[in-house]
């Protein structure tokens, strides 16, 4: 009898432990309650879009795949970022991207806050509002490929920025501009050392 119990105890444990990855929009809710008002509010507007997250920490919550994006981070500390006009950076959404090695310098001095990891394959935008993310790697694809320049671009977004602000969402806001590689975007480099 007693080994049916613990048997059973394990199989719930187990079980709870199976459904607990994915919090409900109530316990999302409660994590966010004591967060600052700026991510509590990105938050709720990504659960509105995207239901549930599929991790929570104290800190953010994480969703996998959803829509265009890999994964998509709200963090509960927003960092501050001057371009093009002050704000706080706090949604932070990847996609798989390979930037040719030249050009990894091109893409720091045209926006900082666009992320690239050479290792993983991935380019990530952190902003404030999704839009100025799709804003932010349709431009970054831009520098890479060689369509425009750093200087060119850092234009084009504060335009673009400010027309979203006034209103008109321009195809840049919308949606990725160009098709997302799924595959064969990481780099594990070449090893110099013997094994």
């Amino acid at each position: 009898m007693k080994r049916v119990v613990g048997i059973l105890l394990i199989s719930l444990a187990a079980a709870a432990c199976s459904t607990t990855g994915t919090m409900t929009s109530g316990s999302a809710e409660s994590m966010i309650a004591g967060w600052p008002a700026t991510p509590q509010e990105v938050a709720r507007k990504t659960m509105a879009k995207y239901g549930r997250p599929n991790e929570t920490t104290p800190t953010m919550l994480v969703w996998h795949n959803n829509g265009p994006w890999k994964r998509t981070i709200i963090y509960r500390d927003e960092v501050q970022h001057d371009f093009p006009k002050p704000h706080t950076d706090l949604l932070e959404q990847f996609i798989d991207y390979q930037v040719p090695l030249g050009k990894y310098d091109d893409l720091a001095r045209y926006d900082g806050s666009v992320i690239a990891e050479r290792t993983k394959g991935e380019i990530s935008a952190r902003c404030d509002k999704e839009e100025m993310n799709f804003l932010a790697l349709n431009l970054a694809n831009d520098v890479a490929t060689g369509r425009r320049t750093v200087d060119d671009a850092r234009r084009f977004y504060a335009e673009t920025a400010m027309a979203a602000m006034n209103g008109d969402m321009r195809p840049y806001t919308q949606r990725l501009q160009f098709e997302v590689q799924s595959m064969g975007t990481a780099d594990a480099d070449k090893p110099m050392m013997p094994k």
